[in-house]
């Protein structure tokens, strides 16, 4: 529950329309709502911008889901099947990693970020409205180096190129810290916009 305070707080300092009109603490169930779908629809685009680049590259992939748990839907568009979940938390696009990894560096680095971009985009278009704002907060938490974020697979190809090599201890090393520094990060901005 303080995880999501914390967030909509954030929301609604990004928002400023938001915070005027609305309580800090407790907001609204319309407006829990509103970025539950926006959320969703986030999420969304940010897989399909990932999907696009890997058919840029011609990276193959098999699935393209939105949520976890029970599918409820599904339907198959050439190689790749698309999915809807009952828990509309998270989204994931499968592509054939060892493709991805025969790819040059940029290329990978161009897929592993293009949901970014997309996010980013969207959030440029729609700034004043909690799509935008979940957009921002969706690609800025995407460039983290969390474990299994954007931003930590990009960190790893990286890693994995500057050294030619797979090194457990350096990328053990760089996922505790990435994991350390933005969990300060984070904490330090939610204190901020208290």
């Amino acid at each position: 529950m303080t995880t999501a305070i914390l967030a909509f707080n954030f929301a609604a300092s990004v928002n400023k329309q938001a915070a005027i009109h609305l309580p800090k603490l407790f907001p609204p169930p319309m407006m829990i709502a509103s970025y539950v779908l926006a959320l969703a629809a986030a999420m969304l685009i940010h897989e399909l911008g990932h999907l696009a680049a890997a058919c840029l590259c011609r990276v193959p992939a098999t699935e393209l889901g939105l949520g976890w748990g029970k599918r409820l839907f599904s339907f198959r568009l050439g190689r790749v099947e698309y999915k809807l979940h009952a828990l509309p938390i998270g989204a994931y696009v499968r592509l054939d990693m060892v493709e991805l990894q025969r790819k040059p560096l940029s290329q990978q680095v161009f897929i592993l970020l293009a949901g970014i971009f997309v996010n980013l985009f969207a959030a440029t278009a729609t700034s004043d409205t909690s799509f935008g704002v979940v957009n921002y907060i969706l690609a800025a938490t995407n460039l983290l180096p969390l474990y299994q974020q954007d931003g930590w697979k990009c960190g790893m190809v990286m890693l994995r190129a500057t050294m030619q090599r797979k090194s457990a201890l350096v990328e053990w090393t760089f996922t505790i810290a990435g994991g350390v520094m933005s969990l300060v990060a984070f904490v330090a901005q939610s204190i901020r916009h208290l």
